[in-house]
């Protein structure tokens, strides 16, 4: 369109819209060797995720971890990997999650709210998307970096890349970023819903809770994910209404040398089949989408290690993905969010 009173002479710009631009953290474009290195490349130069002295880390990274790890983690990826589409469980995932959201926009706020995704690593990039959207006319950006509770790893390294997208724009678009939701009421009925229906309303000997983990210094620098990750089983116990001792909280995914949060699920749970708990379930109220950590990591990992130690019953309660109740919780999020504008 040409702006009012504008002389014919006028560039055309595309009619105003906001965008709501969801985040997940990302996925390797295939399980080969060099897509495998590019991925784990990106992810693991982010100083948010490995805070060492480039000088110290990155001759480590570039000839030791790179050249093996891409064969490893390629092998866990193909174990997982949605062959029909060509992509990874989140991949697919998410887009049903976008698919999901956009019905609801369009039903509430018609062709005015344009929704999105993004990965932090890999495609479609944050860049590439921030980039789409303001060609598409978003004056306004909600990003939604989709995780429940804040880790500067995860919520704050999406946000980063978000406001560096940003920095490129001629016409920047005015910005919100969602904060962490991990005791939202809403969220955690959620949560209970699909503890329930997997269980089948039973209280379990014991329900792992497993959060992805992190190194415990950043606990000690200020970092609250721990605290939220405490706070999000604790009332997830109570929505249940099950006696305290029912819900542990542990920690997968350690990677390298130091200390990180504990408990460790995969020790966790060996320790608990050792006590005589044969029969657990374990549920992932970090992810918002089932994943490698989940799907392969958990499922595999973390159940032998369970089993090899005497258990007998292992059940994984999948993530809320794109179940209704989830995108009912992510609509009124990003509505509450979107107050203003719309």
């Amino acid at each position: 369109m040409i702006p009012e009173h504008a002389p014919a002479s006028h560039p055309p710009v595309p009619a105003r819209k906001i965008g709501v631009l969801v985040a997940n953290l990302g996925t390797p474009d295939a399980t080969d060797y060099w897509s495998m290195r590019r991925y784990l490349g990106e992810f693991l130069s982010d100083k948010r995720v490995i805070d060492y002295p480039a000088w110290k880390w990155q001759p480590l990274l570039q000839t030791i971890i790179l050249t093996k790890r891409p064969f490893t983690s390629g092998a866990n990826y193909r174990l997982i990997w949605n062959d029909e589409a060509n992509e990874s469980p989140l991949m697919t995932i998410t887009k049903q999650q976008v698919a999901a959201l956009r019905e609801r926009a369009s039903a509430l706020w018609g062709d005015r709210v344009v929704v999105d995704f993004c990965m932090r690593y890999g495609n479609p990039s944050t860049p590439d998307v921030v980039e789409r959207m303001v060609k598409a006319g978003c004056d306004r950006i909600l990003f939604f970096p989709l995780y429940p509770q804040y880790a500067g790893a995860t919520t704050a390294t999406a946000n980063d890349q978000f406001f560096r997208a940003l920095m490129t724009q001629k016409w920047q678009p005015a910005a919100r970023t969602v904060p962490a939701y991990f005791d939202r009421a809403d969220y955690i009925d959620a949560l209970a819903g699909s503890v329930e229906r997997a269980l089948d309303g039973k209280v379990p000997r014991k329900l792992v809770a497993s959060y992805h983990g992190m190194p415990k210094r950043y606990l000690r620098e200020g970092d609250p994910y721990h605290c939220q990750c405490q706070k999000t089983s604790r009332l997830l116990r109570e929505r249940l209404g099950w006696p305290e001792g029912v819900i542990d909280t542990s920690f997968q995914s350690v990677f390298g040398t130091e200390e990180w949060l504990r408990p460790y699920t995969v020790e966790h749970v060996a320790d608990l089949a050792r006590q005589g708990i044969t029969e657990i379930a374990v549920i992932s109220p970090a992810f918002s989408a089932d994943c490698i950590e989940t799907l392969e990591e958990i499922q595999g990992e973390i159940r032998h290690a369970f089993e090899d130690a005497g258990g007998k019953t292992f059940t994984y309660i999948p993530c809320l993905n794109a179940e209704p109740k989830h995108i009912d919780v992510l609509t009124t999020i990003i509505g509450e969010n979107l107050a203003g504008w719309v």
